[in-house]
């Protein structure tokens, strides 16, 4: 990633988390090209899924650094 994505990623990270869940979803809007609503839904509810489960603490967040820590090793 560029210098400038990094900072829109970690502003992004700064955001509550009903914020930061309407933004993925505005984004994965944006890239779906396509008039297959059925993906659109599918990525919402995971979204929904993934917010609830960091509500109620069955998801616990980790930290952007060690998250692109793990994907590095990948």
């Amino acid at each position: 990633m560029n210098a400038r994505i990094d900072h829109l990623l970690d502003e992004a990270l700064s955001l509550p988390t009903d914020d930061r869940s309407a933004l993925v979803v505005a984004l994965l809007d944006s890239l779906e090209g396509s008039d297959d609503a059925s993906v659109s839904d599918a990525w919402r509810q995971e979204i929904r899924r993934r917010r609830a489960g960091l509500r109620d603490g069955t998801i616990v967040p980790v930290a952007w650094a060690e998250a692109k820590a793990r994907l590095s090793a990948l």
